[in-house]
């Protein structure tokens, strides 16, 4: 072989190698660029997402709530948890009794 034939055999590796890298590089780029994007889209998502939540902010019911306790109220003896919904019994309040130590 003559030099000439080496040195373009040579100058083909290195240009292939120095293709190989630069395509290498590219595609690392892209792959961060392509992460870059996601985070970026998942950023924005999350954002309008918070907006539109604040912008349709619940808010309770007072009024109804009031009306309903009102009108509960009126029926008659309001219940709790401890009592149920029939109240506590009139004659259990009554502080006279004729038995011993509340028996």
């Amino acid at each position: 072989m003559s030099w000439a034939m080496v040195a373009v055999a040579s100058a083909a590796v290195l240009s292939a190698t120095v293709s190989y890298q630069n395509g290498r590089r590219q595609e690392k780029q892209t792959k961060k660029s392509m992460a870059q994007a996601q985070a970026n889209a998942d950023k924005q998502a999350s954002q309008a997402e918070q907006d539109l939540n604040a912008a349709n902010m619940k808010t309770p019911d007072t009024a109804a709530m009031m009306s309903s306790a009102m009108l509960s109220g009126k029926a008659g003896a309001a219940g709790t948890m401890l009592t149920g919904p029939q109240g506590v019994n009139r004659n259990k309040l009554e502080l006279q009794r004729s038995t011993l130590l509340g028996q």
